[in-house]
Order: C-alpha cells, then sequence, then structure tokens
C-alpha cells in the first residue's frame, strides 16, 4: 500500500483500533444514513482512542472511499497515531500533507455509501489479507506498515533492535568496500567477530 505522507526517516506505532465495511446494499445506505450519530464510519471515527491506529478493512476495493480529508483531520485533533486502509482515501493529495500517517490502496473519489458499508467497529478484521486483532500493534514507516499481535511485540521489538544494529554495521562495512560474501548473512565466524568490535566500539 503507498503511504500518503512525507515525514522522511520516521517510525511509528500505535495500538490497532478497526473498523469493518461489508459490501453495500442499496436500501441500507441512503445519504440519510449519515444523519445516525451513531453510524458506525462517524462513531469510529469518534471514539478511536488517541495514539491508537484506526485501521479500516475496505474490501481491499478503492471503487470507494474509505474517508476523506475531514475525517482524517478530526481524527488527527483527537490524537489518532496513524490511519491504514486497504481501499482509497478521498481528498489525498490533502492527506498527504497532513502531520499524522495515512496509508491506503489508492486515491478515490465516490463516497463509502457507493460501494461499502461500515458495519463493525473494534472487531477481528482483514486489512490487505493481514488479520488485525482489536490491541494489536501496528508498526509503519516510509515504506509499508505492518501488525503485530499484541502479545508478540516486546519479542519482535527486541529481535528487531538486533537486527537493525546487525544491518547497521554491515551497511558501513559495504560503504568500506566489503564483499557481502560470508558478511550478509553472516556465515563467517570472522563477521562475527568484526561485529562484536564494531558494537563494542560503538556502544551499541
Amino acid at each position: 500500500m503507498c503511504a500518503p505522507w512525507d515525514a522522511k526517516g520516521s517510525i511509528w506505532s500505535g495500538q490497532a483500533f478497526t473498523l469493518r465495511y461489508m459490501p453495500a446494499r442499496e436500501d441500507r445506505n441512503q445519504l440519510v444514513e449519515f444523519r445516525n450519530p451513531e453510524h458506525p464510519q462517524r462513531h469510529a471515527v469518534e471514539t478511536c482512542p488517541p495514539g491508537h491506529v484506526m485501521v479500516m478493512d475496505s474490501r481491499k476495493s478503492a471503487t470507494a472511499a474509505s474517508a476523506g480529508d475531514i475525517l482524517v483531520t478530526r481524527l488527527m485533533m483527537r490524537g489518532v497515531a496513524g490511519v491504514v486502509t486497504d481501499g482509497g482515501f478521498r481528498d489525498a493529495m490533502n492527506i498527504a500533507e497532513l502531520d499524522m500517517p495515512t496509508y491506503h490502496n489508492r486515491p478515490s473519489s465516490p463516497t463509502n455509501l457507493t460501494t461499502n458499508e461500515a458495519i463493525d467497529i473494534n472487531v477481528p478484521i482483514g486489512c490487505g489479507d493481514a488479520p488485525v486483532f482489536p490491541g494489536d500493534i501496528v508498526v509503519g514507516d516510509d515504506d509499508s506498515v505492518i501488525v503485530i499481535p499484541a502479545h508478540l511485540a516486546e519479542e519482535v521489538a527486541l529481535e528487531a533492535v538486533e537486527m537493525t544494529v546487525f544491518e547497521d554495521f554491515v551497511l558501513s562495512q559495504v560503504k568500506g568496500g566489503a564483499g557481502i560474501i560470508g558478511l550478509y548473512p553472516a556465515t563467517q565466524d570472522a563477521t562475527l567477530e568484526a561485529f562484536a568490535k564494531w558494537r563494542a566500539e560503538q556502544g551499541r
């Protein structure tokens, strides 16, 4: 999915708060539905906790927008950490300028009522074929967004730190002219010894 967000080099995270869409049915999806203050889409925007990430299951369809710049701006103003959908955004060019990470499939103009009905809040969903449970940890950067089961978050975080340190070492060696055979992955004892020395020198 693309990320209309330009905070270069930034990594962000938050717990998942979910919204599920289903195929729309004409008798249930007239514009009058938006007069209902408990309409699931509007209600989700007003109840997603600060610091959480709203993750939307839009059936991997960008034929209609999951949200537009007004709803996403409201989420930003409420302190939501990010927004992710496997559908599309309306006003994508405006959303790209917001100071909040947002990920979508592609821009889409039609209102969600055209093809989607917001039906469930904070239930297990699929977003871009990824299973997402409320409370899972959502992590994103300039490349992508991933979902980590909450009970595995600490284990994954520790492993990610270790891999980042090692890859920083590898990059320093490659910039110094080293080849990658035996270096990446570290299949030679000499590489592990050099890494241990480098890590001690770097205080990492």
